[in-house]
């Protein structure tokens, strides 16, 4: 286990496209621990929701002053926020959870972050939304690499290291 195999699995957790699905499974490939591998990958895709949360809130206060950025905000994300409130009042934080926790792609913690943000999720209920989901994704993907289900990372194991 080396620091640059470490650095590039942090690395992977906290790009959009890999996050933890590509993190995880590149830490146990290269021989980190399934133990210290989950821990330090889950961390830093967990990282990402607040990050992410906070700079859309941001953002958003930034730009809504500008009138076109407002009136197309209304529009589009107030628009969704009521075709989806029903369902959110459902699911709410369980839905959000399972929706990070699914290894599939465009979910994570990154989605995840956006969606509680756009459907007004108070920060500390999307905050642990995100950390839960990522949580239980990085149990699902240590699984599935350990059972030695590995579509897609077989090819990571031929990399020297």
């Amino acid at each position: 286990m080396s620091l640059q195999t470490l650095l590039v699995s942090v690395f992977l957790c906290l790009l959009p496209i890999s996050e933890l699905r590509g993190g995880l499974p590149y830490a146990l490939a290269k021989g980190v621990p399934p133990i210290p591998a989950f821990l330090l990958c889950t961390a830093a895709n967990t990282l990402v929701g607040p990050l992410l949360y906070l700079f859309l809130g941001s953002l958003h206060r930034l730009l809504d002053r500008w009138a076109p950025y407002h009136a197309l905000f209304e529009r589009l994300i107030e628009r969704s926020r009521q075709k989806v409130r029903g369902k959110i009042e459902k699911y709410g934080f369980w839905g959000l959870t399972i929706f990070i926790a699914l290894p599939l792609p465009f979910t994570g913690a990154y989605t995840g972050a956006l969606g509680a943000w756009v459907l007004g999720f108070r920060a500390r209920k999307a905050f642990l939304a995100v950390a839960c989901g990522v949580f239980l994704a990085g149990l699902i993907v240590t699984a599935v690499f350990l059972l030695g289900l590995k579509p897609l990372y077989f090819f990571i194991k031929s990399q020297p290291a």
